[in-house]
């Protein structure tokens, strides 16, 4: 018959168990970014990687239109995190004044990341030049455009055949692409 364990033996097990899993934990869990994600089917498909990446809430939906954007910002009111990401524009035209309204939607003290659209449509360049001229009307930092339009492009591949959808190395170049962009704009002495 095994012999009993003293208190003492059962503690320091129990400590070494603790401290074990505490080592255990996934060197690539990514801390967490204080941002929400809007968007599309585009960014539905990156959304495991964008949590993966330390993006938490992803509110993204097949069709989503860019009209869209102000109201559900203004659903969540304050409980807006600080960086608002936002990918519309690849199911329809997008308006500089439908931007400018979610910009000012998310607030002042809130950084906004206009993600460019790649999407073999028409408005595909307008909407991107919108995005640009969109970002330019607010101060600097208040609003990051994040170019997906030029990598995606660049690199053909991470795309599917219809020339929208995100692959899986798509989705996490995206979802990278995001991330970087809101760790270099919460940077320590960056300006805003």
């Amino acid at each position: 018959m095994p012999r009993p364990i003293s208190r003492r033996t059962a503690r320091l097990l129990v400590i070494a168990v603790c401290v074990l899993a505490v080592g255990a934990a996934p060197a690539s869990a990514a801390p967490t970014l204080d941002a929400i994600a809007v968007g599309d089917s585009v960014m539905l498909g990156a959304r495991w990687t964008l949590r993966d990446k330390g993006i938490e809430e992803i509110d993204a939906k097949v069709s989503r239109q860019a009209t869209t954007g102000p109201g559900l910002l203004r659903e969540r009111g304050d409980s807006l995190p600080q960086h608002v990401v936002v990918h519309l524009g690849s199911n329809g035209t997008y308006t500089l004044d439908m931007c400018k309204e979610l910009v000012r939607t998310a607030g002042p003290e809130r950084t906004v990341y206009l993600v460019t659209v790649k999407v073999p449509r028409p408005w595909e360049a307008r909407n991107n030049a919108m995005l640009a001229t969109c970002a330019r009307r607010f101060a600097e930092g208040r609003v990051v455009l994040v170019d997906w339009h030029g990598l995606a492009t660049r690199r053909p591949e991470l795309l599917y055949a219809d020339g929208v959808h995100l692959r899986p190395d798509g989705a996490a170049a995206f979802a990278r692409m995001i991330a970087r962009a809101i760790r270099e704009a919460s940077t320590p002495g960056r300006e805003s």
